[in-house]
């Protein structure tokens, strides 16, 4: 969410990608930790009890925003969650020690993609989303799931700097993800995409903006994405980034100024956003309900404890 704080990792992670694209690793088996066993032993969990700075909702529309309970939310991080249409699938982000720099991160066989399932009123122990073999050094990210496909950001052996990877849930099982890159010039970030898969959003520094990151749009004809349009109405010359579409795909929610605001689109025109929830608050994801899943970070004296999901449910 913040945008000095983004850009230093993307240049850490191209430089860590490109020490990946020299490693070399064999087919001894690998033994995979418990993924809360790498949790250092100090690590605070933070609740709403002693959160200094919480989320607030700033409309009627929604109940007061609550965390996840475990074992979603731990005392690692949690972030970029992306919740399935249903309510019932979650897949989340997750490292158990947010001071490891992502070198470090590559090679624990725990930081990546978990997914839970609704159980109740709670939800199930978490899965691992493996998209490499085990073992192999790696970062995965940016999870955007559409059916049985899912799209990350990753680093991978063999590939110099951050690429897009797609893979393919079949048989009880995700395939090693394949890489998927768009064309270089777009600049393509986060992204979400429409159902029909017709309109690509995306965040980009790339030229022709409001200033920092903005938000673009790419249609898709004929297989092939064109020239991005930047959405003018929902840019400033502020940070706007991470899209999320509702359901109907008439709201468009994204992070800014550390908030999550949200567009309308009316008469096929998508509007000024609409400050939505404060508070270190981002990266939303909406179930067909309307509920929006979200990170929340929690910081004391300008350092960040560690990070949760949060929802908000629509009246």
């Amino acid at each position: 969410m913040n945008s000095k704080k983004e850009l230093k990792i993307f240049l850490t992670i191209i430089f860590l990608a490109v020490i990946l694209a020299g490693c070399e690793t064999n087919d001894i088996p690998v033994e995979i930790p418990h993924r809360e066993s790498l949790i250092p032993p100090g690590a605070v969990k933070m609740t709403p009890k002693n959160d200094k700075l919480p989320p607030v909702f700033l409309s009627d529309e929604y109940e007061v925003p609550v965390p996840l309970p475990y074992p979603v939310n731990t005392r690692g991080a949690e972030d970029s969650a992306f919740i399935m249409p249903d309510g019932n699938t979650l897949y989340v982000w997750f490292t158990p020690n947010n001071r490891m720099d992502v070198m470090e991160q590559s090679q624990d066989n725990v930081t990546g993609i978990y997914k839970f399932e609704k159980l109740g009123d709670g939800w199930s122990d978490p899965e691992r989303v493996w998209l490499v073999e085990p073992g192999k050094p790696h970062l995965d990210g940016c999870g955007f799931f559409q059916g049985q496909v899912v799209w990350i950001c990753g680093a991978r052996e063999r590939y110099s700097g951050l690429h897009w990877f797609r893979s393919e849930y079949s048989a009880g099982s995700w395939s090693l993800a394949e890489i998927a890159d768009f064309d270089p010039a777009y600049e393509v970030g986060e992204l979400h995409i429409s159902k029909d898969g017709s309109e690509l959003y995306f965040h980009s520094s790339r030229e022709g903006g409001k200033g920092g990151l903005d938000i673009w749009m790419s249609k898709n004809v004929n297989g092939e994405w064109q020239s991005p349009e930047n959405l003018d109405n929902v840019n400033s010359e502020y940070d706007e980034g991470w899209p999320a579409l509702n359901i109907e795909e008439n709201e468009l929610w994204i992070s800014k100024n550390y908030s999550l605001w949200r567009s309308i689109k009316m008469d096929g025109v998508w509007q000024a956003p609409v400050e939505m929830i404060s508070t270190l608050a981002g990266e939303a994801t909406l179930d067909k309900f309307g509920n929006v899943y979200f990170t929340h970070h929690y910081f004391e004296n300008d350092k960040m404890i560690e990070a949760d999901i949060y929802v908000a449910y629509k009246k």
